[in-house]
């Protein structure tokens, strides 16, 4: 018997591959004759294959013959190791929970630098007592303070031992003591609320003493942060409370210029909106995608915007849309109220972001979470997670003194770059970034946060800066 390798003819075919092919011939006694030879030959071949076929058979079926009395004697002594060895897909594999869980805490570890929080277990007068009195605490637009403590005690970052914590997180919800005449939440608990949480921290646990509370976290999602009042000259007037003035505040509150009320270690942040009302609106949404209304507006606009008090609100900006665009056939303005409102958000192709008495409101994240593009009108505005969040590329921005040019201006971004900006929009990491999940998930707000805290470690950590020093 002998081996014939050979190059085949690639002149035959062009679809042929290059390549070998083998030849085995059996060759008895030089005989060329292709007759009586090649039958025998034929005959042997089949024999021995055919005898190997039945060897292999046989050894099969004694394995799995032997295998199966051995599995059953198994079980029958140990029921524990036969519910093993028979779900090995669910029990001695990871579960996919686990691995989700794992790849989160390994980014973490990367993405955050180690860091660690220690959430205060502050008595529940301070905090849940508030959302067991009206579960609008923890829905409503200041309502972020519920929902990035809710996400912390989930979170990777979470440590519950004290001595290992980076910084310190203070859950006090005072944005709950809604007013029974308007609705609206009243701040005027507030600097008494958290003076008293500080006051309980700083007698029980050595951490707020030791910094003077540089390390520490507070939640101020209001109109003017930590001033902590709905008008911005008694904002400016009262301040930032002394004992918060070298903690970091997490604010919806932000300004690209000097301010009484950021001066103060913060990060701008998102205003609380709902996910499952986005996802709600999205469902309800037209279903060929068309957006039937061009430039959308709901909310309060005053006929006259000076009120009772002698402000002017909105420092007459939505006055001054309402007067020129009211009626007109382009732009859709409402003066009241309706529930429904995110199901014409989704509809719209530009959403008006007026000031109202602080420059942020939720409409911000509404907008650009379902796709409208935000109409920014507030002088000065910090936007949240500018560092992240490619504002500029996703929103228009129009002075406050422009509002009369405005369908002008729209117009010609319609014409011009407006496919763009809606292809940014509907990038998913621009919807992670603006919303708070409980528990918490990647790239969301709440992450977003801890990204913004693991920027300050260096400077703000007292278990570092130790670290550090020996």
């Amino acid at each position: 018997m002998s081996l014939e390798i050979t190059r085949p003819n690639t002149t035959k075919t062009k679809k042929m591959k290059t390549g070998f092919v083998v030849k085995m011939q059996l060759n008895h006694n030089n005989n060329n004759n292709r007759g009586g030879g090649n039958k025998r030959n034929t005959f042997v071949f089949f024999f021995f294959r055919n005898y190997y076929t039945w060897i292999l058979w046989f050894f099969l079926s004694f394995y799995f013959f032997t295998s199966y009395f051995s599995g059953e004697d198994q079980s029958s002594s140990s029921p524990s190791i036969r519910l093993l060895s028979n779900h090995k897909s669910s029990s001695s594999l990871p579960s996919r929970a686990l691995i989700e869980s794992s790849a989160i805490t390994t980014t973490s570890i990367g993405m955050f630098s180690g860091m660690k929080i220690y959430v205060y277990d502050l008595p529940a007068s301070y905090n849940e007592d508030w959302v067991k009195a009206s579960e609008r605490c923890a829905t409503h637009l200041f309502a972020a303070e519920v929902a990035i403590h809710r996400a912390l005690l989930s979170s990777v970052v979470r440590t519950l031992d004290p001595e290992e914590a980076d910084f310190f997180f203070v859950p006090v919800y005072v944005s709950c003591n809604f007013s029974t005449s308007n609705g609206f939440p009243s701040l005027s608990h507030a600097r008494s609320l958290l003076s008293s949480a500080v006051d309980f921290l700083s007698v029980r646990h050595p951490f707020w003493n030791r910094t003077q509370g540089s390390d520490h976290v507070f939640v101020a999602s209001h109109d003017f942060g930590a001033c902590f009042h709905a008008m911005e000259d008694m904002a400016i007037e009262e301040g930032i409370p002394e004992f918060m003035k070298k903690s970091i505040i997490l604010q919806t509150f932000g300004v690209n210029y000097k301010h009484p009320c950021q001066e103060v270690e913060h990060v701008v942040i998102p205003p609380y909106i709902p996910p499952e009302s986005v996802e709600r609106a999205v469902e309800r949404s037209p279903a060929n995608g068309r957006r039937d209304i061009w430039a959308f507006f709901r909310g309060k606009m005053e006929v006259n915007p000076k009120n009772i008090s002698g402000r002017f609100y909105s420092k007459g900006v939505r006055t001054a849309i309402l007067k020129k665009y009211g009626g007109r056939r382009r732009f859709y303005l409402n003066r009241h109220r309706f529930a429904g409102y995110r199901s014409e958000i989704v509809r719209s192709v530009f959403c008006l972001c007026p000031l109202g008495w602080a420059p942020w409101s939720p409409r911000l994240v509404e907008s650009a979470v379902l796709g409208c593009v935000p109409v920014v009108i507030a002088d000065g505005i910090k936007l949240p997670f500018s560092e992240t969040v490619r504002w500029p590329e996703i929103s228009l921005t129009v002075a406050e003194k422009d509002v009369r040019n405005l369908r002008k201006i729209l117009e010609h971004v319609a014409a011009t770059n407006l496919s763009a900006i809606q292809r940014n929009l509907h990038e998913p990491e621009i919807k992670r970034s603006l919303l708070y999940n409980v528990p918490m998930k990647e790239g969301d707000a709440t992450w977003r946060i801890l990204e913004a805290l693991r920027r300050k470690l260096g400077e703000r950590s007292y278990r570092r800066s130790r670290v550090l020093s020996q």
